[in-house]
């Protein structure tokens, strides 16, 4: 059996997980609050606690994450990677883009070229860490 606090880190992490499976999709608190079984405010605060960055946060570097595996490995127009990941908007694409990478799109495309390193390491090396950058959000 599990404590309180593990069952809701559990629901927690089946959040996180609909947010990894959904996040070129639109994704609000109350939906995955839902997920987890707690109020909107109860869920931000825990998931901050738990997986050390806010959920939005965590959906926009998993949004530009995949972004950046796109732009390595596709010809698509950044118009089309940015509505791919879930971005209606070009200009809040390239401003998320920017603050979490620390360079533009097309800048990152023209100096990240494909590799031939086991997709796993790339990942890692390429994945934005959560301490990057801040979106105004208080720690």
């Amino acid at each position: 059996m599990f404590t309180p606090r593990e069952d809701e880190n559990r629901r927690l992490l089946r959040a996180r997980d609909a947010i990894d499976r959904a996040y070129a999709e639109p994704l609000d608190i109350a939906t995955l609050s839902g997920i987890a079984l707690i109020s909107p405010a109860h869920f931000i605060r825990r998931f901050r606690d738990v997986f050390g960055e806010t959920p939005h946060r965590y959906l926009q570097r998993r949004r530009i994450e995949r972004a950046c595996a796109l732009l390595r490995h596709t010809e698509l127009p950044v118009t089309d990677v940015a509505r791919a990941v879930g971005y209606e908007s070009l200009g809040t694409f390239g401003r998320t883009f920017t603050a979490i990478i620390g360079r533009s799109p097309t800048a990152y495309r023209l100096t990240a070229a494909p590799t031939r390193v086991p997709s796993c390491f790339v990942k890692d090396w390429t994945r934005p860490h959560a301490n990057s950058s801040s979106f105004g959000e208080a720690s």
